[in-house]
């Protein structure tokens, strides 16, 4: 068994004869991670005759030598080369200088439901592969430990069409996804130019959540990098338009109304038709708030098209993922996230993705977490990664540095 340097194509090759690959493995996230001043290297464990694992190792120069990093891999085609693997990047790593080497693996630590209730053991045994090489783990943690999650909410897509996908949705899930279909919302794929307003709904996120954003010139070679395995999609309404079609539906409301009257003064003892009187009035009442809603909304905003809520999507062979989003509280009745987010299911479907990653959750199960209540409406499940493992090859250069930064108030 032997560690090489892949070239891109070799690289390339041997992720396809793997079954689990994260995104942030792919050749795309290379050159974007080059385009962001790291040097990549395409890492694989050559051994009977085939590359068994391989992994996106990127480096930076830190004080003291090098950071490097393999996040959410490596791939394998067996289990039983990881230890190899790592063993091998050790050494590695050690002989081109890291002061450090990080893994944050993308193995499955355990399943869950989409409750929260385990639906599979825990492999404990993946974790002592790498704390038996000398790796320190961080630990099992919920949260966004380093602001990347190590709970992922899952949805397959097997067997899903246009036609039931929205039957799959959960109890909850299944009307939130009509009401967002009712108001007329229009979903956008923004072009490169137009980024500036994506950057916009995620700065006003990450204000009001109190995260950092990612820089607009990131979004932009994102686009670049990605090109057509991406979407930067916004949810948008135009106001007079959502008025006109409220008008509309009170209008025809009023015709089932005026023959329900008919019905009702030969029949004044048919409960059926009391009932669906009662019915109908109460749905008059709605929209008539909703058209007055409508008139005041027009009056803020006009009659033009509106940005409600935006998100960006990654496309690959295996899965699609649910990268970045922000969206405007003012417009969160119209349920604009909920369209984006049966959006990409939809596209997932029609490219033949199996899986559809939410990405990330706190992993806290106690009803606290508004993003898992958010994703559970589309009845997925939960898997659990490993969390992050860190080496020092030279652990008194390491400390020393550390120390140094302290007395200078840099750690």
């Amino acid at each position: 068994m032997v560690l090489v340097e892949l070239s891109k194509e070799d690289y390339s090759s041997a992720l396809s004869q793997f079954s689990e690959v994260s995104f942030t493995q792919s050749l795309e996230m290379a050159e974007l991670l080059r385009k962001r001043g790291f040097k990549v290297r395409f890492m694989g464990l050559k051994a009977d005759g085939a590359i068994q694992v391989a992994g996106l190792l990127y480096s930076k120069a830190m004080a003291g030598g090098q950071h490097m990093e393999m996040n959410t891999g490596p791939a394998s085609r067996d289990l039983a080369y990881l230890k190899a693997f790592y063993q091998a990047l050790q050494a590695f790593a050690k002989k081109n200088g890291a002061l450090e080497l990080i893994i944050k693996p993308y193995d499955t630590y355990q399943e869950y439901t989409s409750e929260g209730e385990p639906a599979s053991q825990e492999r404990r045994d993946l974790l002592v592969t790498l704390t038996d090489l000398g790796f320190q783990h961080d630990g099992l943690q919920t949260g966004y430990p380093g602001g990347e999650p190590d709970w992922l909410y899952v949805k397959s897509l097997e067997g899903m069409t246009a036609q039931n996908l929205r039957k799959s949705f959960s109890k909850k899930g299944k009307p939130l996804a009509n009401k967002a279909a009712s108001f007329g919302t229009k979903l956008r794929r923004l072009k490169r130019s137009e980024l500036p307003i994506f950057k916009e709904i995620t700065s006003s996120t990450s204000e009001r959540r109190d995260y950092s954003d990612k820089s607009l010139d990131y979004y932009e070679d994102f686009y670049d990098t990605f090109g057509d395995n991406c979407e930067f999609m916004v949810a948008e309404i135009n106001f007079q338009d959502y008025l006109t079609n409220l008008q509309n539906d009170l209008g025809n409301l009023g015709v089932k109304l005026s023959d329900l009257e008919e019905k009702l003064a030969a029949n004044p003892d048919s409960r059926k038709y009391q009932n669906m009187k009662k019915e109908y009035q109460a749905q008059a009442e709605t929209f008539e708030k909703r058209i007055s809603e409508a008139k005041k909304l027009i009056a803020e905003h006009g009659s033009e098209d509106v940005v409600m809520a935006g998100s960006l999507f990654v496309y690959t062979a295996r899965e699609a993922i649910y990268l970045f989003s922000g969206s405007y509280t003012e417009f969160n009745k119209f349920y604009a996230p909920v369209a984006l987010q049966e959006h990409v299911m939809l596209e997932a479907i029609r490219r033949g993705i199996p899986t559809y990653n939410f990405l990330g959750i706190q992993g806290v199960f106690d009803g606290s977490d508004g993003v898992l209540r958010f994703k559970q409406n589309f009845n997925g499940s939960i898997v659990r990664k490993m969390g992050t493992f860190r080496y020092y090859p030279r652990p008194l250069k390491k400390k020393a540095i550390d120390s140094v930064k302290k007395l200078l108030g840099r750690s």
